[in-house]
């Protein structure tokens, strides 16, 4: 899914439920995020953190570096502030979390519960990956 965090802005968190969608859309071209993300704006990210959520369900196939852009995905609906909107796929993905003392990424926000654990039913590429970095005992 590529980092959706590129250009991102370290002045503090945005009030999405004060910003109109055009404005989150204005947010997301100044700081240089894909045109496809911008473009798909609010509900685009809501949307692609549920097919995260659904991907996790069925299976994480894909890699650490894969994975961790996708963290970058719910950081990004953290900074604007659309947690509500995101707080049925939070609870899915939640429940599917084996939980690290380590975050496995990074970022600003304090409440981010989904950088301290990885997929329970993660594929073997996360897991040698989560292995190499010394995250699996």
């Amino acid at each position: 899914m590529g980092s959706a965090t590129s250009g991102v802005r370290q002045s503090g968190q945005e009030k999405a439920s004060e910003m109109t969608d055009p404005e989150i859309e204005a947010y997301l071209k100044q700081r240089a995020y894909p045109e496809h993300v911008w473009r798909a704006g609010r509900q685009g990210l809501i949307e692609r953190w549920r097919g995260f959520v659904d991907l996790v369900e069925s299976g994480y196939p894909l890699h650490l570096e894969d994975y961790r852009n996708d963290l970058d995905l719910r950081a990004l609906i953290a900074r604007l502030g659309l947690q509500p909107e995101a707080s049925e796929a939070d609870r899915r993905f939640r429940s599917l979390l084996v939980f690290t003392q380590e975050p496995i990424w990074e970022c600003e926000n304090p409440d981010a519960f989904w950088i301290f654990g990885y997929p329970r039913n993660a594929g073997s590429d996360l897991l040698r990956d989560l292995e190499a970095e010394g995250v699996l005992g």
